[in-house]
């Protein structure tokens, strides 16, 4: 073992001690998770999340305890499975895989979700493609889509009746049941074994409010009550939890008259999480229940680098009257049925909570290195679209990753060589030993952090009139990329350490020549040029780019190195 993978692991050692006597911290899945959707089976619990334009797609963690969570696997790990109907080469940004649902049943997992694909062709409209795959363990491999033809709609989810019958509940255009949309939801009976909608197509709920941004459905039976869970309000700060209760899975469905069940609608802009909604809800082994929702920190300003993660919260039951019927002349009782009560005791999302189970405290390890010592990718690393064949290797040069500086460049629908880990915390250090000898002028390598084809922020090393230069490149979404700040290197010998250092709101970027033994400051920012204002967060990664120019210069990089800091 190399002398610096000791070194790390001692680093590492008070994250892995840290841990909350009798409480948990949100978010229990910290960085870009929006979207969850959770299962048991047994005592394993397992949550996906959307995971838009990013591949490998479709993020799979698991948990004994529910707050200690380990990413295992990605329903899209095949090149294969996401280069056809179901395309991730080419989509557009906050496009792609959208609003997941898990579920087990029979000892099969499945995941139903959608893929948002707009083509290029502006007079062709929006594709939306619902698919399911399925796979024995979690961990996969996951099978091939099986796309579910006439399903309109987002944010599908998989139903099992106990009577046998499976059931797709989504979302369409209010009062046009076969037009892409959301404002209602829809039942329809489905044909798993030849993977078929079948029979008639129920429209049964406008929401709470009636048809605003009703989306993000979950259907659930208990007690022989069946209950539909949407997300509505928009995903932004009106973003809410709503539920609704009929004795038919066709409906009607009464709403809970104490809707919304979850939101932060109502709150300060000072409370430290907005947007809080589409959840999931999961039934533990001794019957109590847990909701898990995405929510926005409010870390800078009312918003963070992280966007979307995902959050827990316990859930209890109680009885609302949803109306009054009439059992005999003059005589009327009233129609009740349980409804969750999510954070029974505060009503909103909490930082501390008491944990779901007292023996096994929550620990946090914020933390990530990579040696590239491995045959494979670690799992953490995911990149913008379906990767080009040949973008990296981790055999061409034993101990380290190469990556390919290609022709194309950070711009709309690229396929180019990035790659990332997710922003965990707004505090951070993260950095990365790079070896690139560029041979033709424009040619760039070095870290990025990211969060858009047109919002990232690139510190990185190019030939700028044969002289080795280093940059950092801002680009605001919705601006032109500016150099914020270059420097010749006359003592550069073709290795670098690149580090960003996020602390008080800013950015320090610094620079070492010598292997760590000292460091340069090189520029102090602002760390709000990537703040998340879309479907997904920031990550921190590596970069090569020829800039429009085909060369076969690459990037050797050594390791990376990431460490957040809570701000408890």
């Amino acid at each position: 073992m190399k002398i610096r993978n000791i070194i790390f692991l001692f680093a590492l050692l008070p994250a892995f001690l840290f841990a909350q006597e009798d409480a948990f911290i949100n978010p229990v899945i910290p960085g870009a998770h929006p979207d969850p959707s959770i299962c048991r089976a047994g005592d394993d619990y397992y949550i996906v999340n959307s995971s838009f334009e990013y591949f490998p797609g479709l993020p799979v963690h698991h948990s004994k305890d529910l707050v200690n969570w380990e990413l295992v696997g990605y329903g899209l790990h095949r090149e294969a499975q996401a280069s056809g109907a179901v395309n991730l080469v080419d989509v557009q940004q906050d496009g792609g895989i959208h609003a997941p649902t898990i579920r087990h049943h029979d000892g099969t997992f499945y995941i139903i979700t959608t893929n948002v694909y707009s083509p290029q062709a502006e007079d062709k409209p929006t594709d939306m493609v619902n698919f399911i795959i399925t796979a024995d363990d979690p961990e996969g491999p996951w099978s091939e889509p099986h796309v579910i033809e006439g399903a309109p709609g987002i944010d599908p989810d998989l139903f099992f009746d106990d009577d046998g019958k499976v059931y797709f509940v989504g979302t369409h255009d209010v009062g046009n049941p076969n037009k892409d949309g959301i404002g209602e939801i829809w039942v329809q009976e489905l044909d798993l074994e030849n993977w078929k909608l079948t029979g008639e197509r129920h429209s049964v709920w406008r929401g709470a409010c009636g048809g605003c941004c009703v989306e993000g459905p979950h259907l659930y039976k208990e007690n022989d009550t069946y209950y539909l869970l949407i997300a509505e309000g928009g995903t932004s700060f009106n973003h809410a939890v709503m539920i609704a209760a009929s004795d038919s899975v066709f409906g009607p469905f009464d709403s809970n008259p104490r809707n919304p069940i979850l939101t932060s609608r109502h709150l300060t802009k000072d409370y430290w999480v907005n947007s809080t909604g589409h959840a999931d809800l999961v039934e533990l082994p001794d019957g109590r229940w847990y909701m898990v929702a995405l929510g926005i920190r409010n870390e800078i300003g009312r918003a963070s680098n992280m966007g979307r993660e995902t959050h827990l919260m316990p859930v209890t039951w109680e009885p609302a009257t949803v109306g009054w019927e009439e059992v005999s002349e003059g005589n009327w009782q009233p129609v009740e049925y349980q409804f969750p009560v999510a954070a029974p005791h505060t009503g909103r999302v909490e930082r501390y909570t008491p944990l779901p189970f007292g023996d096994k405290p929550q620990r946090y390890n914020d933390a990530f290195v990579d040696n590239f010592d491995g045959k494979k990718l670690d799992l953490e690393w995911n990149f913008r679209r379906v990767p080009q064949p040949e973008t990296y290797s981790l055999t061409a040069r034993e101990g380290f990753l190469r990556l390919y500086a290609k022709p194309e460049r950070f711009e709309m629908r690229e396929q180019y060589s990035l790659m990332g880990i997710r922003q965990k915390e707004s505090d951070f250090e993260y950095s990365a030993r790079m070896e690139f000898s560029p041979e033709k002028n424009s040619t760039e390598a070095g870290i990025s952090l990211f969060q858009k084809d047109d919002n990232y922020m690139n510190f990185t090393v190019v030939l700028k009139n044969g002289n080795p230069t280093l940059q950092l490149i801002i680009s605001e979404k919705g601006k032109e990329a500016v150099v914020k700040k270059d420097k010749i290197l006359t003592d550069y010998k073709g290795e670098i350490i690149l580090k960003v250092i996020s602390g008080n709101d800013k950015y320090h970027f610094v620079y070492s020549l010598n292997g760590r033994k000292s460091f340069t400051s090189f520029v102090t920012t602002e760390a709000d040029y990537i703040l998340s204002d879309g479907y997904t967060g920031a990550f921190l990664g590596i970069y090569a780019t020829g800039n429009g120019q085909s060369t076969d210069t690459y990037a050797d990089f050594d390791w990376v190195n990431y460490k957040g800091h809570p701000r408890y």
